[in-house]
C-alpha cells in the first residue's frame, strides 16, 4: 500500500516521462536508493532511460544486483563505460592504484572512470533523476527536489532528497526490490571495490568511500 511519499514519487516519476519522454534518464548505481527509483519507473513502464556505469573496478555484488535487476523487471539497463584509451594511459603511466597515492590522482581516476562515461550518457538528455538523499552528507543536505545542473545544462531531479534511510529500505522489503547484499555487510555506499569499506557503528555515510582520505567533503565529481 502506497503512502503520501510513495504516491509523491509515482507521480513526479509519471510527471517526468510525460514532459521530457525518453529525454529524461536514471543513473542507478544499484544501491537501495536507485533501487527503489528503478522499481517504479520499470512497474510504471515509464519511457524514461535507465543507466548505470561500469567503471571497470565494481564490485561482483554490483554485478549480481544488475543481474537479477534485469531479470527480476525484464527490462534495459544500459551500461557506460570508460574509454578505453584513457584507462590504458593511466594506468600505463601511474600504475593500478594511483588514486591512493593523492587526492589529485583520485579526482583524475574518478574523471576517466566515473564523470566522462556519465556525460555521455547524459547527452541528449533534458532531465537526469537521481537517487540522492539529504542524510549522505552535509553537502547534500541543502539540495531540493529539483536542481539546475549547469555543467551539463540540464534538469536534475533528486524524488528521494527528504526520504529517511528506514523509508527507503520499507518499500525494498515491502515489494522484495533486489538490492547489493553488500549493504547487509555494513556497506552503506557502494562504488569501486578498492574505493568502498563497510563502515563502523557511529561513523557517517559516506566515511566508507575513499577512507584514506581525511577531507570532509568527499565526492567523485558526478554529482559536483
Amino acid at each position: 500500500m502506497e503512502n503520501e511519499k510513495t504516491l509523491e514519487l509515482i507521480q513526479l516519476l509519471q510527471e517526468i516521462a510525460s514532459k521530457h519522454g525518453e529525454k529524461a534518464a536514471f543513473s542507478t548505481s544499484f544501491s537501495f536508493e536507485d533501487q527503489v527509483i528503478s522499481h517504479y519507473i520499470f512497474t510504471l513502464d515509464l519511457p524514461i532511460k535507465v543507466f548505470t556505469l561500469d567503471t571497470g573496478r565494481i564490485f561482483p555484488e554490483t554485478y549480481s544486483v544488475l543481474n537479477s535487476t534485469r531479470e527480476r523487471y525484464a527490462k534495459t539497463i544500459q551500461v557506460y563505460f570508460p574509454k578505453t584509451e584513457a584507462v590504458e594511459q593511466l594506468v600505463t603511466s601511474k600504475g593500478a592504484s594511483s588514486f591512493y597515492e593523492s587526492i589529485d590522482n583520485r579526482i583524475e581516476c574518478c574523471f576517466i572512470r566515473k564523470v566522462e562515461p556519465l556525460n555521455r550518457a547524459l547527452r541528449n538528455v533534458n532531465c537526469w533523476i537521481t537517487g540522492l538523499r539529504s542524510e549522505h552528507s552535509e553537502n547534500r543536505q541543502q539540495l531540493s527536489v529539483y536542481e539546475w545542473d549547469e555543467k551539463r545544462n540540464l534538469q536534475k531531479v533528486n524524488p528521494l532528497i527528504n526520504w529517511t534511510f528506514e523509508e527507503v529500505k520499507a518499500i525494498i522489503k515491502e515489494f522484495t526490490i533486489p538490492y547489493n547484499v553488500l549493504h547487509d555487510r555494513g556497506f552503506v555506499s557502494i562504488g569501486c571495490q578498492p574505493c568502498t569499506r563497510a563502515i563502523k557503528e557511529g561513523e557517517n555515510f559516506r566515511a566508507g568511500r575513499w577512507w584514506w582520505e581525511s577531507s570532509e567533503k568527499k565526492e567523485c565529481g558526478l554529482h559536483g
